[in-house]
């Protein structure tokens, strides 16, 4: 593979990096320290990409995106990760605006996407349930037929920042005939206007509220917000996660990680030098690099398949296992540049712990979870041994 970039990808880096040096000051300060961005933050910046036409790459033209190349759309990707900028949202961008494009009604995409990219509408996902987490097909959440409604009874949970959205998107049981995995539906729920719908957030051990039960009590939805035919959500389901699992990997974050561990280790002063001197932190640096260098042309390969049209297989499962366990052991090595800094938390005032060291540790906890969401990586491991080694189920 000829790693070397084109003239145009290195004119279009600079392109970016430009942009990114126009980034609010506000923006700008927190991703010079690695700070967490609350949600208005990150909406400002969803908002200054689509205002730049750049806020969905993946999508093709017609319906908003930027009908950039994969070598492109890695390297902004790249790019963004480096410059430490907000994480947008994936809910809408990167799954379910992908599947109404796939699967959708016309009155749905037109309907849907245009708020998807402008921000006005925000989405979160309905997946997990208590006793539906990796064996998801396990889940329970009722959907009967009431009239030209559906009638929805039961629990999410793990519901990424469900406090902010405006939409939902679940996979609820339609039928309890057959395979447990023919009876699921994919519906889209109103959360702001549609009674019986309750979302309680809970703190996280790093100390954010990313996550939420979602409660659905006697909650209508109109069938026309189902995607799909009815308990034909299982194979939508499986595609979404396909590609989030490539999206969770990490590996453009990762890199990022790496670059702000180096800054700390070449202001931490170890003997004469500092602890980026020391040789056995640099192999564990080195080591950690060729990981995602390897990693990282997996996923170019992924991505330029997609770009053909092929939905992502088996290599999702293998960026999200290998990405996931890397970006924990990249959190792990920032703890021990940190030393006894790493016990600090984003409270910490100023003069005890540096602006830029604040979030490591909310963000090592938080992370701890990574090899979990999207479908463990025991399950993946299984993903695999069936799609690539052919072992019988």
């Amino acid at each position: 593979m000829d790693m070397d970039l084109a003239p145009e990808h290195l004119t279009f880096v600079e392109e970016v990096r430009d942009f990114l040096a126009e980034m609010p000051a506000d923006l700008a300060e927190g991703a010079r320290n690695a700070h967490y961005f609350d949600h208005e933050q990150t909406m400002e910046w969803h908002r200054i990409l689509y205002d730049r036409g750049w806020i969905a790459p993946n999508w093709p033209v017609e319906y908003g995106g930027t009908g950039w190349d994969v070598t492109r759309r890695f390297l902004f990707a790249e790019e963004l990760a480096k410059a430490n900028a907000p994480e947008l949202s994936p809910f809408g961008l990167v799954m379910v605006g992908p599947l109404l494009i796939e699967f959708g009604s016309d009155e749905q995409k037109e309907r849907f996407l245009p708020k998807i990219l402008s921000g006005d509408e925000v989405w979160c996902q309905g997946y997990s349930e208590p006793n539906a987490g990796s064996d998801l097909a396990a889940l329970q959440l009722r959907a009967d037929k009431q009239g030209k409604d559906y009638i929805l009874n039961g629990q999410k949970t793990w519901t990424t920042y469900a406090q902010n959205a405006d939409w939902i998107f679940v996979l609820a049981r339609t039928s309890r005939e057959g395979r447990k995995q023919e009876g699921i539906s994919f519906l889209l729920a109103d959360l702001r206007n549609t009674e019986g719908i309750e979302v309680k957030p809970f703190l996280t051990t790093g100390g954010t509220t990313a996550f939420s039960e979602t409660w659905f009590k006697n909650a209508r939805v109109p069938q026309h917000n189902r995607v799909g035919p009815e308990n034909g959500g299982w194979s939508m389901a499986k595609a979404l996660l396909g590609h989030e699992r490539t999206a969770i990997g990490g590996i453009s974050e990762s890199q990022g990680w790496l670059h702000h561990i180096k800054r700390i280790a070449l202001n931490t002063p170890l003997g004469t030098g500092t602890l980026l001197d020391d040789p056995s932190f640099r192999r564990r640096i080195a080591a950690l690099e060729m990981r995602l260098r390897a990693v990282s042309m997996v996923q170019k390969r992924s991505l330029a398949a997609a770009q053909l049209g092929r939905a992502p297989g088996p290599e999702s499962s293998i960026l999200k296992i290998v990405g996931t366990e890397t970006y924990q052991e990249i959190t792990e090595l920032a703890m021990d540049a940190l030393g006894h800094d790493a016990l600090g938390w984003k409270d910490t005032p100023s003069e005890v712990l540096p602006e830029h060291a604040k979030w490591i540790a909310s963000r090592f906890n938080y992370l701890r979870a990574c090899t979990i969401y999207g479908g463990s990586n025991e399950i993946q491991k299984n993903v695999i041994a069936k799609q690539i080694l052919a072992l019988p189920s």
